[in-house]
């Protein structure tokens, strides 16, 4: 029996994972067997993936460590693309790293033009710089897009054809969500509010004294309840000193799993802007979600960025549901006066809680299909249509 080829190129951790969950369901839909290349990390390789080099060696962000790296990530390029025309595959996947992977689908475009390449994650065209959507025309097939009003922005903005698979997010919502046991207990205890200031460093060292100041004014509104904070591992001595001169501290809690626990415990939620917000959401935690960044910062998005909320559950619901606090809103004051009803209960809480029980709908695929499958099988079918 003829295999087929898959190439697939991810370019960080989180393109790793949505590469693993790929390689399982092409091998349980593909009617022949598979042989695979490319670049991925350690849950591609767990799945039988051999990676060209470590992931590690381009998963750089922010301009100035790219520029540090620059001469190893464009050898990485050429390495990459060699090894995709060497391999002649029937389809190439990218996955995510746009500033990577797009590197290289230019480049094989141009030495395998009949190649189809599918990329596996839309940029946020839909938020800024839009004029990306057509500058993927030339070397982009299809897009599989993880956010439901994604094919509708590549549309509007003439990028490539784009079908919505499903957020990876999808396929957890027993890990999100509480039992009905757990839900009972959340209800008959103080109730808990966690607290997320960021993923990045930058992030968490602007949010964590104004998310210190707001506990402690909200404490004193509605009288006593329990904070968690799940932190980012590489950043755990960091949040343990920062929450360490808050008035009311936190219970700091390490690990995924640690964290889907404490959204199954939460009454309300306070966060940073950024996919822990579809994460509360689809828990069903009603939030108030904060930001800030350097002033330089804000000038550059105010000129680029083209959505009306930077919240993903308000894009999905094209509403603005869940408040958000950006640069000078984002104070203790207006956070705390904001969450108060959240925590306690009445109509603000139950307004919320409608807005996300509708999120489901939103972002369920037909038939209720898995996001890994709905994406393996135009994967497939790319490949026949070639």
């Amino acid at each position: 029996m003829t295999h087929r080829r898959i190439w697939l190129v991810a370019g960080e951790d989180s393109g790793d994972q949505l590469g693993a969950k790929l390689i399982r369901a092409l091998r349980a839909l593909s009617p022949a067997p598979l042989t695979l290349g490319g670049v991925g990390g350690e849950a591609m390789e767990a799945e039988g993936f051999r990676s060209l080099f470590p992931i590690d060696d381009v998963a750089v962000m922010g301009y100035l460590p790219v520029l540090a790296r620059a001469r190893t990530l464009l050898r990485r390029i050429r390495e990459t693309v060699d090894d995709v025309v060497a391999g002649q595959p029937d389809v190439l996947v990218i996955i995510d790293s746009p500033g990577f992977t797009h590197a290289v689908a230019t480049r094989v475009r141009k030495r395998l033009p009949d190649l189809p390449i599918v990329d596996y994650v839309s940029p946020s065209v839909w938020a800024w710089r839009p004029w990306r959507a057509k500058g993927m025309v030339p070397f982009i097939d299809h897009v599989l897009a993880l956010l439901p009003f994604e094919p509708e922005a590549h549309r509007r903005l003439g990028g490539p054809p784009c079908s919505y698979v499903g957020h990876p997010l999808i396929e957890r919502l027993a890990e999100l969500r509480p039992s009905p046991e757990e839900a009972a207990i959340r209800e008959g205890r103080p109730p808990v509010l966690a607290v997320l200031p960021g993923s990045r460093r930058s992030e968490i060292e602007r949010l964590m004294p104004v998310f210190g100041r707001t506990v402690a004014d909200l404490a004193r509104r509605i009288g006593p309840f329990e904070i968690e904070l799940p932190a980012v591992s590489r950043h755990r001595a960091l949040i343990e000193r920062l929450a360490a001169a808050w008035e009311r501290h936190p219970r700091i809690v390490h690990g995924e799993a640690d964290k889907y626990a404490t959204f199954r415990r939460a009454r309300a939620a306070l966060a940073a802007s950024g996919t822990v917000t579809l994460e509360l959401a689809l828990a069903g935690v009603p939030m108030v979600v904060a930001y800030k960044v350097s002033r330089v910062e804000e000038v550059i998005a105010r000129r680029l960025i083209q959505v009306p909320t930077i919240v993903l559950p308000n894009l999905i619901l094209s509403e603005n549901a869940m408040p958000e606090f950006v640069q000078a809103d984002c104070t203790p004051e207006r956070l705390a006066e904001t969450l108060a009803p959240l925590l306690a209960g009445g109509p603000a809480r139950r307004t919320q809680l409608d807005a996300l029980a509708r999120i489901d709908g939103r972002m369920r695929l037909a038939g209720d299909e898995e996001p890994s499958r709905a994406a393996a099988r135009i994967v497939l079918e790319a490949r026949r249509a070639a």
